[in-house]
C-alpha cells in the first residue's frame, strides 16, 4: 500500500514545478520553468521568450525545455519593475546589466539615478503638457455649456451654427 501511496504521488507531480538544480557553484539552486515563472510575474511565456530574445534572460536548456536560474529570475524581477517605471528596454538592458557587475553597487546606484533623472524629466514634461491640454478641454467645455445655454446652437439642417 505504502508503495502504490508514493507511486500516486509521483504521477501526481507537475511538470512545471521548479526542481532544485545542481550547480557547479550552488549545489542544489533551485531552478524555474517558462511556466512557473510566467504564472508568477502575471505575464506569458511570449513575453519572456522576448525578453530572452533581446537578451535580457539567457536561461540554460534541458533538452527542448528552458531551464531558468535564480539569476534570470531576478533580471526578469527588474526588467518588469524597469517596465513598470516607464523605462525603454534598452535602458533595462543596461541597468539589468550592471547587475551582473562585480559587486561595485556604486556604479549601479549612479547609474540608476542618472536613468531616474531623466525618465523623472521626462514625466515632469508630459505632466506639463498634460494639464496645458486639459485646460484647454476646460475652455472648450464652458465655451460649449455656455453656447447650449443661450440657445446660439440649432439643431435644424441649412441653418449656421455659432460654435
Amino acid at each position: 500500500m505504502e508503495a502504490i501511496g508514493i507511486f500516486a504521488l509521483l504521477l501526481c507531480v507537475d511538470v512545471n514545478v521548479s526542481l532544485p538544480m545542481a550547480t557547479a557553484s550552488r549545489p542544489f539552486a533551485p531552478t524555474f520553468t517558462i511556466t512557473a515563472l510566467a504564472a508568477e510575474f502575471d505575464i506569458t511565456a511570449r513575453a519572456i521568450r522576448f525578453y530572452e530574445d533581446v537578451g535580457l534572460l539567457s536561461p540554460a536548456r534541458a533538452g527542448r525545455n528552458r531551464v531558468y536560474t535564480q539569476r534570470d529570475r531576478t533580471r526578469l524581477k527588474l526588467t518588469l519593475r524597469g517596465k513598470r517605471l516607464g523605462l525603454s528596454l534598452l535602458e533595462i538592458k543596461q541597468l539589468v546589466d550592471l547587475y551582473d557587475s562585480p559587486s561595485d553597487t556604486r556604479q549601479q546606484l549612479t547609474a540608476f539615478l542618472a536613468v531616474l533623472g531623466q525618465h523623472r524629466q521626462l514625466l515632469e514634461q508630459q505632466r506639463e503638457d498634460i494639464e496645458i491640454t486639459l485646460a484647454e478641454i476646460a475652455q472648450h467645455e464652458d465655451r460649449c455649456r455656455a453656447l447650449l445655454g443661450r440657445g446660439a446652437v440649432q439643431g435644424q439642417r441649412g441653418k449656421r451654427r455659432t460654435l
